[in-house]
C-alpha cells in the first residue's frame, strides 16, 4: 500500500511517542486536534496550468492570506503535471488544491469525502477558445457546426488532463463530428495553456484551444502577438476550476474547519488592497460556494471521453 511522506512521518512520530508514555486508556473521545496537528502546515497546490512564475507569485500572496485568516501555518508544494496533483491529493501529500474541472472529479472520486468548496465567479460559466495561426487559412466561426474548418490542420490541446484545454474542446469537436484523425498529423498535447498561445503563435501547429481566462489575461497584458493567432471560436459555457479540499484536515484542525477555508476564500474584497491583488492574479472579481454535483456534466464528458474510468 502507497503511504504519503506527511503518513510516514505521522506514523513514525506515534511509534516515538508511543515507546515514551505509559500505557493508558483515555477516558473520553475528543475531536480537538493536539497542538502538534494543528501546527502541522496546511499543504496548498494546484494544478501547473500556466507558467511556473506566474503560480509561484500567485500561490505566495495567496498563503500568507490563508494562513492569517485560519490561524495556522500553510504552504503552496508545486507540482509537475495534472497527474501529479491529483495524486499528491489522493495519498494526503496536498490538502487544498485548485484543480480544474477534469481534475478535481478524478481526486474526489479517489477520496472519500472529498468536497468542492470554492469556484471564482466566472467558473459557473466558463469558456474555452480555439485559436489559428493567421498564416493557417482557418477563418473565424459562428457556430459549433463549423469547427469543420480544422479538418487537415495540425492541432494541439494543453494538458491531456485539462478540462478548458483538452476534455471541453475535444467534447465540442466530437459533437460537431470531428474526430483527433481529422487533424494533420498527431495532435498535440502543449502541457499547459501559455504553451498552447506560443506554439500557435510560432506556427508550430496551425490552431489549438485553450482556457479563456488566460488568453484574454495574456492579451491584456499584451504577451500575445495578434498578428500572428486569433481566436476562431468560443465554446459555449461550462463549470470549470474550483478548489477541493481533503476530508483529513478535519481531524487535524478540527470540527468547521473546512467551512473555515471555504468562508476565507468567500471573504476576498475587492474593496481592500491585499485581497485585490489575490483576485486579480485570479483573473476573478469574487470567489463563491461550490458543490460537488456542480461538475456532473463534467464526469459525464469525462468517461464518454475516457478520462475517467
Amino acid at each position: 500500500m502507497l503511504l504519503s511522506r506527511r503518513a510516514m512521518v505521522a506514523g513514525l512520530s506515534g511509534l516515538l511517542m508511543a515507546s515514551l508514555l505509559p500505557a493508558c486508556t483515555p477516558s473520553a473521545e475528543t475531536t480537538t486536534p493536539s497542538a502538534d496537528t494543528a501546527s502541522e502546515p496546511l499543504m496548498v497546490g494546484a494544478i501547473p496550468d500556466q507558467d511556473p512564475e506566474k503560480l509561484q507569485r500567485l500561490y505566495g500572496k495567496l498563503v500568507d492570506y490563508l494562513s492569517a485568516e485560519l490561524g495556522v501555518p500553510v504552504e503552496y508544494q508545486p507540482v509537475t503535471d495534472y497527474g501529479a496533483a491529483v495524486t499528491a491529493f489522493r495519498v494526503g501529500d496536498l490538502d487544498l488544491v485548485w484543480f480544474g474541472g477534469l481534475t478535481g472529479v478524478q481526486a474526489r472520486l479517489q477520496v472519500e469525502g472529498a468536497q468542492a468548496i470554492a469556484q471564482r465567479d466566472i467558473d459557473a460559466e466558463f469558456h474555452s477558445v480555439f485559436i489559428a495561426n493567421t498564416d493557417s487559412g482557418i477563418d473565424p466561426i459562428n457556430d459549433i457546426s463549423g469547427l469543420s474548418v480544422f479538418n487537415g490542420h495540425s492541432f494541439t490541446f494543453g494538458s491531456e488532463s485539462s478540462t478548458s484545454g483538452r476534455l471541453m474542446p475535444q467534447h465540442f469537436l466530437q459533437q460537431a463530428g470531428v474526430s483527433l484523425e481529422d487533424f494533420k498529423g498527431e495532435v498535440g498535447f502543449s502541457g499547459n495553456h501559455d504553451a498552447t498561445i506560443k506554439l500557435v503563435e510560432a506556427g508550430t501547429y496551425e490552431a489549438g484551444a485553450l482556457n479563456e481566462q488566460v488568453w484574454l489575461t495574456r492579451l491584456e497584458a499584451g504577451e500575445v502577438d495578434q498578428s500572428r493567432v486569433r481566436v476562431i471560436w468560443r465554446t459555449p459555457a461550462y463549470y470549470d476550476y474550483h478548489w477541493v479540499i481533503h476530508p483529513a484536515v478535519t481531524d487535524r484542525y478540527g470540527a468547521g474547519f473546512i467551512d473555515r477555508v471555504q468562508q476565507a476564500f468567500l471573504d476576498l474584497d475587492a474593496s481592500v488592497p491585499e485581497h485585490q491583488a489575490i483576485l486579480e492574479l485570479f483573473g476573478a472579481e469574487t470567489f463563491m460556494a461550490t458543490e460537488n454535483a456542480n461538475y456532473e456534466q463534467i464526469e459525464a464528458v469525462g468517461r464518454a471521453i475516457g478520462k475517467i474510468q
